[in-house]
């Protein structure tokens, strides 16, 4: 570029230049090509630089807190025009979305239960063509493990992205993989983007399809867009998760990092990363990454405070401060009974494998029974696992090998279900089956050793 400031100088001087290139137009050329130059040495920098770390995060990342008071904002403007006509079913229907998008951006309950009272008088206003309070009602069914219930609310809602969307994570949680495949496959082809392709990643890793899960992340990154930053994150979050699942711990922490530049108490990414430090003994930085989604979840109950009790608790355990950790699994215990107790958010299933984790033989009895509630309506992989291991510590070696068979029927590569299912054939002894499992296992995670499932709370 500076060849071309310097060849354009020499023309300006030349005489056989023309009176238009030697008047005004040469200060404004000689001004506007050194900036086309900044300007493209910027670009190019950036382009350099995605392409070196394709999942750098290309835009301004949002102010901290930004997020939470736009969604205030747009609280504060739905709950005004309602003061003024209290019986608006669309403004009703507005305020339930965002209620709901509150809930999603901090994890606090309090939220879903705005959207659903909120969704539910929308409805009773205006009963027909209401989609948006139907979706409302069916993400808040979602959340309570409803599944069966969120299903027909986002068919009753219509085909558009969202009860797409819905169709996709609750035909996933349900086990039923190839239904989610057919709404997700519906889905990108409709509305193309960040959430759908990140979509369609988890239901190919559910398959066992690691290339097309990668390749379906890579499509979601580059397809994000400025205002969607919270997507962003989850997007770099899934895939750091599904690297770590593979044993590449080194790719995990960039991108959860990454995430974690984009929206910095990200607390998907700060779990998952303070899990990973874990892993690999770093135990000062897991518990800062913990500290911080502490620090989210003390306002009010979070679906985000038992991963920090039970990270907490496994944290002390492995540095030998036993008192603490008993401590710390008690309390986490004490806020899932209570969600248990009232129904109002499932929590079954984090609840028997906290029982199991804690690894007292007492929990048993209580944990086959949770996990025996908890497969009625759910019986994605990670369910059916968990089922298993209570079914296993049972000494109910037949049902939990049924058990683990279905996690694994669709296909799904994890090597925490290769263990278990490994685990199992050989206290059958299948010798053989157990070893071609185990096999598995290491394929699918090189670095899953015994320190890693302590971590992973795969065993005691």
């Amino acid at each position: 570029m500076v060849s071309v400031v310097k060849l354009l100088r020499q023309a300006i001087r030349s005489r056989r230049a023309g009176p238009f290139l030697r008047g005004p137009l040469a200060a404004i050329l000689l001004l506007i090509v050194p900036l086309a130059a900044a300007a493209g040495s910027y670009w190019t920098g950036r382009i350099g630089a995605r392409e070196a770390r394709p999942y750098a995060y290309p835009f301004e990342r949002p102010e901290r807190g930004s997020v939470r008071r736009a969604l205030e904002a747009e609280i504060a403007f739905y709950q005004a025009r309602l003061a003024r006509n209290p019986g608006g079913g669309l403004d009703l229907a507005a305020l339930a979305g965002a209620y709901l998008r509150m809930a999603r951006a901090t994890g606090d309950l309090a939220w879903y239960l705005l959207a659903e009272q909120t969704a539910q008088r929308s409805l009773a206003h205006l009963p027909l063509d209401n989609a948006a309070a139907l979706l409302a009602l069916a993400r808040v069914a979602e959340a309570r493990h409803d599944f069966a219930e969120a299903i027909r609310l986002a068919r009753r809602a219509g085909d558009d992205g969202e009860a797409l969307s819905i169709l996709v994570t609750s035909h996933l949680a349900r086990g039923d993989v190839d239904e989610a495949a057919r709404a997700a496959a519906i889905l990108v082809h409709r509305v193309p983007g960040l959430a759908s392709h990140a979509l369609s990643a988890l239901v190919a890793e559910a398959q066992g399809k690691d290339d097309v899960a990668f390749a379906a992340l890579g499509r979601a990154i580059a397809a994000e867009e400025p205002g969607e930053a919270g997507s962003s994150a989850w997007a770099r979050t899934l895939l750091g998760r599904l690297h770590y699942r593979r044993g590449r711990l080194a790719q995990a922490r960039d991108l959860y990092r990454e995430a974690l530049r984009i929206l910095p108490q990200y607390p998907l990414a700060l779990v998952n990363l303070a899990e990973l430090e874990m892993r690999q003994g770093r135990y000062r930085s897991a518990e800062r990454y913990i500290g911080r989604v502490a620090t989210i979840t003390r306002a009010s109950p979070n679906v985000y405070d038992h991963a920090v009790l039970r990270g907490l608790a496994r944290l002390h355990e492995l540095q030998g401060n036993q008192a603490r950790a008993a401590a710390l699994w008690a309390e986490a215990e004490a806020r899932l009974r209570r969600d248990v107790t009232t129904g109002q958010f499932g929590h079954r299933r984090e609840l028997a494998r906290l029982l199991l984790e804690r690894g007292r033989p007492q929990d048993v009895p209580e944990a086959v029974a949770l996990m025996e509630a908890e497969a009625r309506v759910r019986q994605d992989a990670e369910t059916l696992e968990v089922y298993a291991r209570a079914l296993a510590g049972a000494g109910r070696w037949g049902e939990a090998r049924r058990a683990i068979a279905r996690a694994l029927h669709a296909g799904i590569r994890d090597a925490r279900l290769f263990y278990r299912a490994a685990t199992i054939a050989q206290a059958l002894g299948h010798d053989r089956e157990a070893q071609r499992l185990f096999g598995l296992m290491r394929q699918t995670d090189p670095t899953f050793d015994e320190q890693a499932r302590r971590i992973l709370g795969v065993e005691p």
